[in-house]
């Protein structure tokens, strides 16, 4: 039930495709979501071994484009639009390929990370002058505010959070997706964009967060039962509530907006360094590039690390952590992961204790429990890449 005086949650498009399988529903980010189909574990595991179907259409896809009769082609048109979100961004827009997608960040003048989010450069020539971003459920609205103040009359930013985002995610996912959509996504490669002329006109990335292969399909609301009834028929298929979906991407080590990056972190204390291309360390031109130039030359004072308690017990977020009787960090995400059978943990520690194998102490309900730092993911990521011939 809705607090006084607040607005009651919104109904996702397909709202009635999921009451008709689970009645286990919860608020996240002003959206009923489904939470649980079938349970947790075994919806966790499912999408580990065949494929598992999200609605994520809570989240914030959009498009950002040069005004109609701009006149540029090509990637002078790329590098024009690219250039506008660069304003906010430290990667290097301007450098992606065409069908390429990059994962990045919104950062604050103190290098602190206000959104993480991804970033599309269309596949098509007549897109040139396109980017497809899409952005996190709870920030959406204030990313959007910022892009249109930050790029005020040299672009247009146009919603597409009416429509429905789909996140089709898991080893089979290649799968059903060439047999229910276009079998030419079976050979997409991981990190691009392409659109297809099926069940309207959809967008399609090879990307997810969960760690597994898979897609995020963009599609009109008006065809989004079809498509969703068709993946859902196909045997490799279940739907996924948002519980596994956390659990996922938590043994993916992969950051979770609003607990393991917030306005206070920097990518490079978060281990994101990796997000921002030599051209942009060279312009030094990001907002925040003093302090994440300095920490990406000098190392942060903390870092984002994994963490496996030695015990059973799990350590959530606000668990605070020790070390030889000295409180040096705390936990950011935690729970149980279903593959290992055993907790896990993603926290920021000082970096002098960040080293794989250091032993901290989890103090957990008033009692230290050990645990060590463990490399990150926790669960290896199978992402699609083509061997090399």
């Amino acid at each position: 039930m809705a607090e006084a005086g607040s607005s009651p949650p919104k109904k996702l498009p397909l709202d009635a495709i999921w009451r008709a399988r689970t009645s286990k529903f919860g608020d996240f980010a002003g959206y009923d979501m489904p939470l649980q189909f079938e349970g947790l574990i075994p919806e966790h595991n499912w999408t580990r071994t065949h494929a598992g179907l999200f609605d994520v259409s809570h989240m914030g896809p959009s498009f950002f484009a040069l005004p109609k009769g701009h006149g540029l082609e090509g990637d002078e048109a790329h590098k024009k639009v690219a250039s506008l979100i660069e304003r906010l961004v430290p990667a290097d827009i301007q450098g992606l390929k065409p069908g390429q997608v990059r994962y990045t960040m919104i950062t604050n003048e103190d290098g602190g990370v206000l959104d993480d989010l991804m970033i599309a450069r269309p596949a098509e020539p007549g897109a040139a002058g396109d980017l497809y971003i899409v952005v996190n459920a709870g920030c959406k609205h204030q990313d959007w505010a910022l892009i249109e103040e930050a790029t005020k009359g040299e672009a247009n930013l146009v919603r597409a959070d009416d429509r429905c985002l789909l996140a089709l995610q898991g080893p089979m996912a290649h799968v059903a997706a060439a047999a229910v959509i276009d079998p030419a996504l079976a050979e997409m490669n991981f990190m691009t964009v392409k659109r297809y002329d099926a069940f309207g006109r959809i967008t399609v990335t090879r990307s997810g967060y969960t760690g597994e292969d898979g897609y995020e399909i963009l599609v009109r609301a008006e065809n989004a039962a079809e498509l969703t009834n068709a993946l859902l028929a196909h045997p490799e298929v279940k739907p996924i509530g948002l519980g596994a979906r956390d659990s996922l991407r938590l043994e993916a080590g992969l950051c979770l907006y609003g607990h393991d990056l917030d306005p206070t972190t920097s990518p490079i204390e978060a281990d994101l360094a990796w997000t921002i291309q030599k051209r942009r360390r060279e312009a030094k031109d990001c907002p925040g590039a003093k302090r994440i130039l300095r920490e990406y030359d000098l190392g942060p004072a903390r870092k984002r690390v994994g963490i496996r308690p030695n015990d059973r017990a799990p350590a959530r977020e606000g668990v605070e952590i020790y070390k030889d009787g000295k409180k040096i960090g705390v936990v950011t995400s935690g729970g149980f992961s279903p593959i290992l059978n055993a907790p896990i943990s993603i926290g920021y520690v000082e970096a002098d204790h960040a080293e794989i194998g250091t032993g901290l102490e989890l103090m957990i309900r008033g009692q230290a429990r050990a645990a060590t730092v463990t490399p990150l993911p926790f669960v290896p990521h199978q992402y699609y890449r083509p061997k090399k011939a």
